[in-house]
């Protein structure tokens, strides 16, 4: 029996603003009417290749238990329906620079909760700790950071990078939608036929009879930007927000890094915030809000009360 469509139980609107030059795409769950002191309004954000529609099963599982809160999603520049930047590279400092525009845009006069998964949650733990007064709550979603790099390895990344801006990127076209959410199944198996067929069209647009992923293949890039664990965690043990970590139990660093990033950095990386919580989602990988949204809810409504 083929399974159901998946409905949407809280259903967005779309709106474009101007951050930082970009026009910058964002959806709203409710309005400015649900905004209050214990509820400020709740923001979401995207990792890498990922878009602000994959939240919306969150969103519909916290309707689900009584949450009709305002929530805005924004896509990341060059990604989903967020103009690209222009130029043949991104950098880390311009999505706070973006996020910081986003705030004072939004909520000029209120702290907000505010949420990141993947390279969004990396984003949300630098924000929290160089604006601390702009946070309430902070949760972070899988935002691990990168393994250590050494001064050594920058002529090497910087070569990498200059080689690779004498050619094009591309991102893999497909034939039909069916094929973009066979995709994201392929990516993540505990994806549901239903729910990738619904965030096939969000993560995706038709481009002369092809589907194209929405985000630009600029991101594919080396960096040629050491990252630098002391100044992330400079910033990390700057957080004053209550935070919120959660992974899923599948999730295995090593899958990314191999030995380059043990688990043991990480743990001590999370032990300089000062106010933390912790939360591991059973049979969830590293897309846990499309694993588990309703356990994931459940756990988000108790630390955001």
């Amino acid at each position: 029996m083929p399974e159901t469509a998946y409905s949407v139980r809280r259903t967005a609107s779309s709106e474009f603003i101007q951050l930082r030059g970009l026009r910058h795409h964002l959806l709203r769950w409710g309005d400015a009417s649900l905004v209050k002191d214990d509820k400020p309004l709740l923001v979401m954000l995207h990792g890498w290749m990922d878009v602000g529609a994959s939240f919306q099963f969150v969103v519909d599982a916290l309707a689900r238990l009584g949450e009709q809160r305002a929530i805005v999603a924004m896509d990341w520049r060059g990604f989903g329906l967020t103009e690209n930047s222009g130029g043949d590279a991104y950098w880390f400092p311009d999505y706070l620079g973006d996020l910081d525009a986003l705030l004072d845009a939004i909520s000029p006069d209120a702290p907000v909760d505010l949420l990141g998964h993947s390279m969004g949650g990396n984003v949300v733990m630098s924000f929290a700790g160089v604006r601390p007064g702009r946070i309430r709550k902070l949760i972070n979603l899988e935002g691990f950071g990168l393994p250590e790099t050494k001064p050594e390895m920058s002529p090497g990344r910087l070569v990498a990078w200059l080689d690779e801006l004498k050619q094009p990127q591309q991102l893999k076209p497909y034939a039909s939608l069916a094929e973009v959410a066979a995709r994201l199944r392929k990516t993540n198996p505990r994806l549901s036929a239903a729910k990738a067929d619904w965030l096939a069209p969000h993560w995706a647009r038709e481009v002369e009879g092809q589907w194209i992923i929405l985000g630009d293949p600029a991101h594919k890039r080396t960096n040629p930007i050491l990252y630098r664990k002391a100044e992330a965690l400079a910033a990390w043990s700057a957080i004053e927000a209550p935070t919120l970590w959660v992974e899923g139990d599948s999730t295995n660093l090593s899958q990314w890094w191999g030995d380059r990033y043990p688990r043991e950095d990480f743990e001590s990386r999370l032990a300089v915030v000062q106010n933390l919580q912790r939360c591991t989602l059973k049979d969830a990988g590293h897309m846990l809000h499309h694993d588990q949204p309703e356990a994931l809810a459940e756990r988000l409504a108790s630390f955001l009360a």
